[in-house]
């Protein structure tokens, strides 16, 4: 909002008998008071759709991963935090099975973060010894998704 349009306000506000007026335009917001002699300016608030639930439990940690777990071959590991999915969509056939051979370059899998569906390609040739995970599970930065032999 301008500056000028702001000091004529207060010049209308000082000649009438009002003790406070608010204007707003677009997302600028404008209030001038009177009584206590105070200007309030308020930046653009971010508007809600909806409010958050209250918690009513306290949110548990996330389960650490056993370290001790020994896998056999090499493991592709997961470059991000995010969700696993082995298809591209729920209809649609898995990258890779168990016993499937599989090409260096060759998408295994999907890690989904922040709505954008990241390919993990094998960077290794061999064939796919084990599945660590579920569609959808969660996986964390450097976990293990899937082992080649």
């Amino acid at each position: 909002m301008d500056i000028r349009k702001v000091k004529k306000l207060i010049e209308l506000l000082e000649e009438s008998d009002i003790n406070e007026i608010e204007i707003k335009e677009g997302d600028d917001a404008v209030r001038i008071s009177r009584g206590a002699n105070v200007q309030y300016v308020q930046a653009p608030q971010p508007q809600m759709s909806a409010a958050a639930p209250a918690l009513t439990a306290p949110i548990a940690p996330p389960a650490e991963a056993d370290e001790s777990v020994a896998y056999s071959g090499h493991a592709v590991k997961s470059p991000m935090v995010g969700t696993f999915y082995r298809s591209p969509s729920p209809s649609s056939p898995p990258f890779a099975d168990v016993g499937q051979h599989v090409k260096v370059g060759e998408v295994i899998c999907i890690v989904e973060a922040m709505k954008m569906m990241n390919q993990i390609i094998a960077d290794k040739a061999g064939v796919v010894g084990s599945i660590l995970l579920e569609d959808g599970d969660p996986v964390e930065f450097d976990q293990p998704l899937i082992t080649i032999t």
